[in-house]
């Protein structure tokens, strides 16, 4: 049991798939927008959806697409636009600033497997055939539907991606016969046209004023622009190599965006022409699902019920895209920076912990869709900008001035947009926050609790280093912990003429200096190269750069063990000052109390007390 949990992906014999597959994945959640995204519009702009709708549209197409594609080229591994941004930053800041974007994007990803979740339980409930018994259950029923989804992700991804192939293609045949006859009508009763017309020239006057009332109303209609970081970051399923999986993925992020803006568009239309004003308000029979009261009222019960259920199945199953963004995302950084259990790598064990994560927010929010709300669109617009300044950046880099301006006017939209967001709905960013603060929280814990893992994921060492030790291999090899200063004679005869009062050593033939270089103490897992160096014609030193100073002395004494199956005795002076403060020093700075955090890595590396190497501290 445990080894099928603990299975990563790869070794789940997992596949890659066709570009198209995969859109599928990612588009649950960005075509099941159909569901809501008409009435959201003709509640904030009324008459003018179509037109806040184009604008929507030409945002997409223009802004978001544009900024992504190059996020595919320059990200094809499923980081997104965080590794982008991450390059810039190095040492704790950069891991601060990862967290608080992992926090945006959990916001976004986890309120997308809630939020669709409870909008699939809100049309289930608007169903004639629904019985009356179940009604009042919201809560029951989202947190089965989202048990369900993390019941398929337990499974695995080639079955979650051949569901999302189903239901994206029957969601969207369905959209297009309903929109079809929608539109049939429109074009065979010109007076709806002319009384939507008689009404957009007496509510707004001049064009020039609609345009303006649409630019302004646009940032509420920000939540069809979402599915874009979740296509790039289901990336990795893609199947090819590096360049065929960046160009399919920019074939997936183009063509979802092309056929969700056709659909967009026409249901804003069809939409706002055929159904009464009032029906979309609160407590109206078109509010939150425009296109299944068309469906219901011009298709008739029978036909509107199968779209009812076409569109709980793509709302229930939009979390799909959400899920696979988190396992892609959270494995490349948290384990990475000792920020989450090792066990976290592994697929199914973070299935559990997301679908909790999620029925704890669905029992919070008591199931609502519209309390949810905020919350995902901060998230959304929040990964939007930051990808949209990460290419601005990369471009600015590459000196590619014209795309350098071109990118930093759609990054100014989406920094309006998301400004805007905030200020009308600061709850999101409150949501927002509390998910932030949890995963620095318990990403610190994690790294303290892993303080003592041996963090050296592999060892080399070069010609001179491998010949000292084959030479002295078939004696007693002795390492001598040095924390390099000078560098000049007297530092090494000072210390040796140390460790040998300490210790009352009398042999210094084999005697090697071991000199760890602390480049980034941020990092977790570093790769040794030990390099050997001569000094002053006597003094052997070894030279190794790592993200920690005990990790790397412990690593490197259990590879000299392993290498030359003799256990090497390693010698340390005591740290002076306080143990607390050296520790955290250690915690923070990758040094500090070096002689027993060694021990103790070395102790819980090697369990068999009689093979572990030999410190001695003086």
């Amino acid at each position: 049991m445990s080894d099928w949990m603990l299975r990563g992906q790869e070794q789940s014999g997992e596949k890659p798939h066709s570009w198209w597959k995969v859109m599928c994945l990612t588009g649950v959640d960005y075509f099941s927008t159909l569901g809501y995204q008409p009435g959201i519009a003709a509640l904030a702009a009324g008459v003018l959806s179509p037109l806040a709708t184009l604008v929507l549209i030409l945002v997409t197409l223009l802004g978001a697409l544009p900024v992504y594609r190059r996020v595919a080229a320059d990200s094809p591994n499923g980081e997104g636009s965080i590794a982008m941004l991450v390059k810039l930053l190095s040492f704790w800041k950069g891991k601060l600033f990862v967290l608080v974007l992992l926090g945006f994007a959990a916001t976004d990803f986890v309120i997308t497997i809630t939020l669709s979740a409870a909008d699939a339980t809100a049309h289930i409930d608007e169903n004639p055939y629904w019985p009356d018994t179940w009604h009042g259950q919201e809560v029951l029923v989202t947190l089965l539907l989202i048990a369900a989804l993390g019941a398929v992700f337990l499974k695995g991804f080639t079955e979650a991606i051949g569901i999302a192939v189903v239901l994206v293609g029957v969601y969207l045949g369905l959209n297009v016969i309903v929109l079809g006859d929608a539109l049939w009508q429109v074009f065979t009763h010109p007076t709806v046209v002319t009384d939507w017309t008689t009404a957009l020239t007496t509510s707004h006057g001049s064009p020039l004023a609609m345009v303006g009332i649409a630019l302004l109303v646009f940032p509420k209609l920000a939540l069809g622009l979402s599915g874009f970081e979740t296509g790039v970051a289901v990336m990795p399923h893609i199947k090819g190599d590096l360049r065929e999986r960046v160009r399919g993925g920019k074939r997936l992020l183009t063509t979802a965006a092309v056929i969700m803006s056709v659909f967009l568009l026409t249901s804003s239309v069809a939409t706002t022409v055929l159904i009464p004003a009032e029906e979309f308000q609160p407590g109206g029979e078109a509010n939150g699902r425009a296109l299944a009261y068309l469906a219901h009222r011009n298709l008739g019960t029978v036909f509107g019920s199968v779209y009812d259920i076409a569109t709980i199945a793509i709302l229930w199953f939009a979390g799909a895209s959400a899920m696979a963004g988190l396992l892609n995302l959270v494995p490349r950084y948290l384990p990475k920076f000792g920020m989450a259990p090792a066990w976290a790598r592994a697929v199914r064990p973070l299935v559990l912990v997301f679908t909790g994560t999620a029925f704890l927010i669905t029992w919070i929010f008591d199931a609502d869709v519209d309390a949810q709300g905020g919350a995902y669109a901060t998230g959304v617009l929040v990964l939007i900008t930051s990808a949209a300044v990460a290419v601005t950046l990369s471009a600015h880099r590459t000196g590619q001035r014209a795309r350098t301006w071109g990118f930093g006017a759609i990054t100014a939209v989406f920094v309006y947009t998301t400004i805007v967001n905030i200020v009308e709905r600061p709850d999101g960013v409150k949501i927002a926050a509390c998910f932030i603060a949890a995963i620095i929280v318990v990403s610190l814990l994690s790294r303290i609790f892993r303080a003592f893992e041996l963090r050296v994921a592999r060892i080399d060492a070069d010609p001179v280093a491998r010949g000292w030790l084959e030479e002295i291999g078939n004696r007693q090899i002795r390492l001598i912990a040095n924390e390099p200063e000078a560098r000049d004679t007297r530092e090494y005869s000072d210390k040796l003429a140390q460790i040998i009062a300490d210790n009352d050593m009398t042999d210094q033939r084999d005697v090697l200096f071991v000199e760890v270089t602390v480049r980034d103490a941020s990092d977790f897992e570093t790769d040794l190269l030990v390099r050997g160096e001569l000094l002053h014609h006597r003094y052997r030193v070894l030279t190794l750069e790592s993200s920690s100073v005990p990790s790397a002395l412990a690593a490197l004494t259990l590879w000299i063990r392993d290498t030359t199956h003799r256990r090497p005795h390693i010698y340390f002076e005591w740290t002076e000052g306080s143990p607390v403060a050296n520790f955290a020093r250690y915690l923070i700075f990758g040094q500090g109390e070096v002689a027993p955090v060694t021990r103790e890595m070395i102790r819980q590396a090697e369990p068999d007390r009689r093979r572990r190497p030999h410190v001695h501290v003086g």
